[in-house]
């Protein structure tokens, strides 16, 4: 679309949501009813797509992708009518007699720009939170993975009007002219460097942001975990989408005394998954593109690898490698692998783990494996991270009942459930102050002697 297009489009859906059709409750339960459908009925060339861009099977495209989006709407279905109530809350006697509420209220006309890796969640997990609050939205697919963006372009138009949603499809130009329209909010999921673009472009406008980054996650296995489970866990959060996942362990951090035993566990593990020849595993995927195929084989070191690093150039396939005895100065640790490639690093005691993730830019999830409470706790209250899991990995962004999101460097924001719903609506606060008596000792001229206790009694 041209500038000129997507400035009318914009216009459209400001007029829209100015006439006040998704304040009504009932009208955005009926968009997320009728999005549900379309779903369902559309399963198949969803899976078709996302089999196509990113080589995903039937079993994980519904578990990662399409059932997932499902369970959101299911959840805001549910819970709807509850978030969207006025919430009474108390009243300082300074302010009798009043009533005080909080009353969420849409933003308006909303961005959504969405990455290639889960390219159908990610683009439709916030379209919902942001109907479900009562805007309008126009999303923008990434281009990475053309084949699902089409079948989301297809699936949107067949549903909505495009003054209440639209799908811009493209790449970069399309961007641009996207983020040099006047929006009431952006969400945007993707990397570091595109997220401070978008920050700079919607602080000409002083739109509020959300931003969904990324980072190194590290995953800690101390000398107290249970290996076995330890390492069958990484094994499937690693390499699941084949290791392009923003919460995929980027590295694990062992301790010294365990790590031999976890690394052959580790590739065992591998082998039971994903087959002793994972490139002719049919539910094994590939990586988005040729330039991306070519950076995650760039940082295998061959000296290190001690488990996979075979390549097929023609699918774009890179089988789950496991590397050992990394340290930072390795290429692998320079950046976030965003690929199935597992560097595992020593410690030899738990504030070397902390001072390290401390130290690095804040990583998007972390994990630790332990059965001891101490080190778990520690861990988790000195690290800082946008979430994570204890003795598992990836699960805690599969839930409507807690917000995910990142911090520092890893983002700012979360959505999901009631969290997502808060995030794409403003917070109202009002105060309902009664005609029938008007307390005289906030006028002028202040009578200090009779009023002055009374006001120190109210405000101390």
């Amino acid at each position: 679309m041209e500038q000129h297009e997507i400035a009318a489009l914009v216009a459209e859906q400001r007029a829209f949501f100015e006439s006040g059709k998704t304040l009504c409750v009932c009208y955005r339960k009926e968009a997320l009813k009728k999005l549900y459908a379309v779903i369902v009925s559309r399963e198949k060339e969803l899976i078709d797509a996302l089999q196509k861009d990113l080589g995903k099977s039937d079993f994980e495209s519904y578990m990662c992708e399409i059932g997932m989006v499902l369970d959101e709407i299911s959840y805001m279905l549910e819970h709807i009518e509850g978030f969207a109530k006025e919430k009474r809350v108390r009243t300082p006697l300074a302010q009798f007699a009043s009533r005080s509420y909080v009353k969420p209220s849409p933003y308006g006309v909303t961005l959504i720009m969405s990455p290639w890796n889960y390219p159908f969640l990610l683009t439709l997990d916030p379209l919902v939170d942001a109907l479900a609050a009562g805007n309008t939205a126009i999303i923008k697919p990434g281009a990475y993975a053309p084949a699902t963006a089409e079948a989301i372009k297809e699936l949107i138009e067949s549903t909505f009007e495009r003054q209440y949603v639209a799908v811009v499809t493209g790449g970069r130009a399309e961007n641009a002219c996207l983020l040099d329209q006047k929006f009431d909010y952006i969400f945007f999921t993707g990397s570091k460097g595109v997220g401070k673009e978008v920050m700079k472009k919607a602080a000409e406008h002083l739109t509020p942001v959300t931003l969904e980054l990324g980072g190194k996650s590290p995953c800690i296995v101390d000398e107290t975990a249970d290996l076995a489970l330890a390492a069958r866990r990484i094994a499937f959060g690693k390499y699941l989408n084949c290791g392009q996942t923003c919460v995929a362990p980027d590295y694990v951090l062992c301790h010294a005394s365990v790590r031999d035993r976890f690394v052959e566990l580790l590739k065992a593990e591998i082998s039971r998954q994903y087959g002793k020849d994972a490139l002719q595993n049919a539910d094994y995927g590939r990586i988005i593109n040729q330039k991306h195929f070519d950076r995650v084989c760039s940082l295998i070191d061959e000296k290190k690898t001690v488990y996979g690093s075979r390549t097929n150039a023609e699918t774009l396939q890179v089988e789950p490698t496991v590397m050992n005895n990394v340290t930072w100065e390795d290429a692998v640790m320079g950046e976030e692998i965003f690929g199935p490639v597992l560097p595992i690093l020593a410690f030899e005691r738990i504030d070397e783990v902390i001072e390290t993730v401390n130290s690095h830019d804040c990583p998007l999830a972390l994990y630790i494996f332990s059965s001891n409470k101490k080190n778990i706790r520690r861990v988790t209250s000195k690290c800082a991270f946008g979430g994570g899991c204890v003795n598992d990995v990836i699960i805690h962004l599969a839930t409507a009942h807690m917000g995910f999101g990142g911090v520092g460097e890893s983002g700012m924001g979360a959505y999901h459930g009631k969290v997502g719903f808060d995030t794409f609506s403003h917070k109202k606060s009002i105060v309902d102050k009664k005609t029938w008596i008007d307390l005289p000792m906030r006028y002028q001229p202040y009578d200090r002697k009779l009023n002055a206790k009374l006001l120190r009694m109210f405000l101390k």
